[in-house]
């Protein structure tokens, strides 16, 4: 019965006009990051690089990378256009251009996330688990059994803050990025990238000495990396993660994921995944139109007695962190027990 009113569902939404894009929207959203992205560097070139202005140019930089991160999301989605080759290129431009990786890249870990969230070996959004994190509750018992320990995790809320966030960006995805490109040579992608760092160190590099130049790639990196990990981690990471069950298409998606509260802060900050529910069950919606469909998508939920969880950002930010303790201390009880 879920699967038949999904479908329903699906069709009121394509007669509702729900997957068709703005093309305002997108259009201001691209030049917003693009008058940022001028911005940090005019910041240095009129006021000088003493610490405050580098400071400035380092937040203003951030916040057109991660905006940028969401637009190529969507772009990734087939979202921004109604034909599929005006999507890829742009999301070259974005991707590869302004943000330095590859689009087919991300493509092809993002599919596989979408097809099956939280699912143990098939989600590589999880794959952090059991090397760096213990994640969800069975899988972390299941780990405690077989008495594998590759990290301390029952410290894993602790450590979690100065590894995943401020790290993904810098190290694994930088060489990741670059790694996948080669090896199944994504030449037309490796082109677009080298065009972001000949951008970056030539404009950058007029102005700051190396060490300088070299900080301030790594920090604004830092920076964009913590801001996407905790808004990408918050919708998952608290919810079940196990192996997969072959469910249907929509439970799949509901049991992997929740949403957080709507204001227009939420919407602009996380690039609107504050509606990740309706973005997993329709991933090629513009993101523009999730708040519509957000009332059909309840109703659907509470005819079937699925939880539709939403939640404020903050106590979201704070689930990531007390699921990883409870996965941690269910690690650890299970390693004890004889």
């Amino acid at each position: 019965m879920l699967v038949k009113d999904f479908r329903e569902l699906r069709a009121t939404v394509e007669k509702m006009g729900l997957l068709e894009p703005n093309r305002l929207f997108f259009f201001l959203h691209l030049a917003h990051i693009l008058l940022l992205d001028t911005a940090a560097w005019l910041i240095l070139f009129y006021f000088g690089t003493s610490l405050m202005p580098f400071i400035v140019s380092l937040l203003v930089l951030t916040i057109s990378q991660v905006q940028a991160s969401w637009l190529q999301h969507d772009l990734g989605h087939l979202s921004v256009f109604r034909k599929t080759k005006w999507n890829h290129l742009l999301h070259k431009f974005v991707m590869c251009h302004l943000l330095g990786a590859s689009a087919k890249w991300w493509t092809l870990l993002h599919s596989q996330h979408h097809a099956k969230p939280n699912c143990f070996q098939k989600d590589p959004d999880i794959d952090m688990h059991p090397f760096l994190f213990t994640l969800g509750k069975k899988l972390s018992v299941e780990l405690g059994i077989k008495k594998k320990k590759y990290m301390p995790y029952n410290h894993q809320h602790k450590y979690f803050f100065i590894t995943l966030p401020p790290l993904l960006f810098p190290t694994y995805f930088q060489c990741h990025t670059f790694y996948i490109a080669y090896t199944k040579r994504y030449w037309a992608d490796l082109a677009w990238m080298l065009t972001f760092y000949i951008r970056f160190f030539f404009t950058y590099g007029a102005l700051l000495e190396i060490k300088s130049l070299l900080a301030y790639f790594f920090i604004f990196r830092m920076l964009e990396s913590s801001w996407f990990v905790w808004v990408s981690q918050m919708n998952h990471i608290p919810m079940d993660i196990y192996y997969d069950n072959n469910l249907d298409w929509a439970s799949t998606q509901l049991q992997a994921t929740c949403n957080v509260e709507q204001s227009l802060f939420n919407d602009w900050f996380t690039g609107h995944l504050n509606f990740q529910i309706e973005h997993h069950l329709f991933p090629t919606m513009p993101r523009h139109n999730y708040w519509k469909v957000a009332p059909l998508v309840k109703s659907l939920c509470a005819k079937h007695g699925i939880e539709y969880q939403c939640k404020p950002l903050l106590t979201a930010f704070a689930d990531i962190v007390h699921s990883l303790k409870n996965s941690g201390e269910l690690w650890l009880d299970a390693y004890l027990h004889k």
